[in-house]
């Protein structure tokens, strides 16, 4: 099951993150408040419970940290995670806080969470690097990445749940990447000396008819239509142009995406006005292609149109007037 790490706030991965300490070590693993943590986020006393196993556990203080990213797709390796050669990173920041904590006998263990990607060489070098400048046993340093935290919660199915983790409320888990290459194909056509085309398109069901299957609100689509329906003949045509093959394509890989996740990740109260919404915002959030100003607009035009073109959301078995 997935879940968009990257929505989530600093604090609710935070409190994830220790509830899933709580499975791992003990249920006195105890979270702090918001404000200067000293390089701690949580901290457990005692022998733990199952990490690293029941024959060999960690017994101590064990100092836990959450690292959460607002970025898509990000990875440990980054050089704004860790690098050798810079100390502005988010591993050599801790890495002063954690000497103190060592040097005042408040650290035995170590446990970094976060919502990269990582890989075993990553793994093994962050570790070393750790371990050689707070003095601290390679075996007492533990980095969590997100494939490991999804093992994690199918261990412990119920911290999803507690953590208020639903993959319902997040629509649509997407990548942005062919889409603004689809825009920025677009931004340049609709920047040319093209004419402009008049005529607007032919409905496949009528509006209406589709925004009562979709739950769509009369306002949101009245506001939807006006604005952008007269682009969406412009669309089509470029769409369907021979040497646009490659980005016809490309759209309708995006739509098979789109529309699939709706569908399984939709709650039925959802008006499907949060659902664009939300579409939108995600989009913007990971593409700096897509939340240019001058491609903003167009980024719109495209869910409309895929809307409209009843390429998204339901249809029906309603046949067009």
């Amino acid at each position: 099951m997935k879940f968009a790490y990257e929505d989530l706030s600093d604090d609710q991965f935070e409190i994830l993150v220790v509830l899933l300490c709580q499975r791992l070590m003990g249920i006195s693993v105890q979270g702090f408040a918001k404000g200067p943590d000293g390089g701690r986020d949580a901290k457990f006393v005692g022998t733990s419970e199952l990490y690293p196993s029941k024959a060999d556990p960690w017994v101590g203080t064990t100092i836990i940290q959450a690292k959460h990213s607002n970025g898509y797709n990000r990875s440990f390796s980054e050089s704004d995670f860790f690098s050798t050669t810079s100390v502005n990173t988010i591993i050599n920041k801790e890495i002063p806080r954690i000497n103190k904590l060592r040097a005042s006998h408040q650290l035995d263990h170590y446990m970094l969470f976060s919502n990269r990607r990582l890989t075993g060489n990553t793994e093994a070098e962050i570790r070393g690097f750790i371990a050689s400048a707070c003095g601290i046993p390679l075996t007492s340093i533990y980095l969590c990445g997100i494939e490991q935290i999804e093992i994690w919660l199918k261990r412990f199915p119920e911290v999803a749940k507690e953590a208020d983790l639903d993959p319902v409320d997040s629509p649509l888990i997407i990548s942005s990447d062919d889409l603004a290459e689809v825009v920025q194909a677009l931004a340049r056509q609709f920047n040319s000396d093209t004419a402009l085309l008049d005529d607007l398109p032919t409905e496949r069901v009528t509006f209406a008819q589709k925004n009562l299957l979709n739950n769509m609100s009369a306002e949101y689509a009245k506001v939807q239509r006006k604005k952008y329906l007269k682009e969406t003949t412009q669309i089509r045509t470029f769409l369907a142009a021979p040497e646009n093959l490659e980005l016809l394509r490309m759209y309708e890989s995006i739509v098979d995406e789109f529309q699939l996740k709706i569908i399984a990740k939709r709650k039925n109260y959802q008006t499907f006005d949060e659902v664009m919404e939300y579409l939108i915002g995600l989009l913007y959030s990971r593409d700096a292609v897509l939340r240019q100003r001058d491609h903003k607009r167009l980024t719109r035009i495209m869910l409309f149109y895929m809307y409209w073109n009843c390429d998204i959301g339901e249809v029906g078995d309603v046949e067009a007037d």
